[in-house]
């Protein structure tokens, strides 16, 4: 029971994280051990609360080293003139109760509950191997076009709900959410590219974009187009072409013409329904552990309801 502290990094000094497994750092952090008897909820309170008192004091010119973070204070509830760790715990409990809930009925809602691999998904799995790939004209599969290009100066951030792109890994390229001028937008359901730094992502929603050189890429079979197999073609771009592009030699809609995309192929077409089983078996495995996580968590929750009651 342990709480992680970083001292060094551009941007990741002074970050805190709760470490309730027997753990290990790195040269550029430290463990802090609460005095305290610590229990899972009480290490989330107290990384929080540390987090808040840290994080924007410190930065890569002026690190969170111990000898410097050892001396700041932090607040804690009180009751009776003590540290009230029951009230720590139980807040704690409550905002977990909250967010499995939530979890739970987004779960529900987008169909992920349902984990068991079908027949179907189990056969793609299994298969996979012996799948061939055959090598196609990025323009054959997609339309190519630019996207808008709103400077960050000229938007409000959080301002609306219409997702504001950047060429940036973190968040699916969603730098903030907007409103602004309609004819500006972007339409959804694509491969977004962000043209400087070659990010791939699936946007389901229409979307603002920052950069004119990114790329917007439309599937052109209108009848196989599915979130799921758009999904699977964004990896094979990323595959076939992320090793050619870079910050200092970007891609372009120019160079793009002449790219070309490894494929799963069915009669020397591409197989886009293999590509959207298999994403769906995907999904599936990986959301196996979320799905056990909440029944567990939601379990539990009504046990304790159950004792109090």
């Amino acid at each position: 029971m342990t709480i992680d502290i970083v001292n060094d990094g551009a941007i990741s000094t002074g970050n805190v994280y709760s470490q309730p497994q027997k753990t290990g750092v790195l040269y550029n952090a430290y463990l802090v051990k609460p005095k305290f008897s610590a229990n899972e909820k009480l290490l989330h309170f107290f990384t929080s609360t540390i987090a808040k008192s840290i994080k924007f004091k410190f930065g890569y010119e002026n690190k969170a080293g111990w000898a410097k973070v050892q001396e700041e204070k932090i607040q804690l509830p009180t009751k009776n003139g003590e540290i009230d760790f029951a009230f720590m715990e139980s807040f704690i409990a409550q905002l977990e109760a909250e967010r499995v809930a939530e979890l739970e009925a987004h779960l529900v809602a987008t169909g992920l509950k349902d984990y068991t691999l079908t027949a179907e998904e189990e056969k793609v799995l299994a298969e996979f191997e012996n799948y061939k790939f055959e090598q196609f004209n990025v323009i054959d599969i997609f339309n190519v076009k630019n996207s808008g290009n709103l400077l960050s100066r000229d938007i409000v951030e959080n301002s609306g709900e219409t997702p504001y792109l950047c060429a940036s890994s973190e968040n699916n390229a969603v730098s903030s959410y907007i409103s602004y001028d309609n004819k500006y937008l972007d339409k959804g359901d694509c491969v977004f590219i962000g043209g400087k730094t070659f990010v791939v992502t699936y946007q389901e929603k229409d979307f603002y974009s920052n950069d004119s050189h990114n790329l917007v890429l439309y599937l052109k079979n209108e009848e196989e187009k599915s979130k799921l197999n758009q999904l699977y073609l964004v990896t094979c771009i990323n595959k076939s072409l992320g090793h050619k592009y870079s910050w200092g030699d970007s891609i372009s809609n120019r160079k793009i013409q002449t790219d070309k995309v490894s494929l799963p192929t069915q009669n020397n077409q591409p197989n886009y329904a293999m590509m959207e089983i298999f994403i769906s078996a995907v999904q599936k495995l990986v959301i196996k552990d979320v799905v056990l996580y909440a029944n567990k968590k939601l379990d539990a929750t009504k046990s304790l309801a159950n004792k109090k009651a």
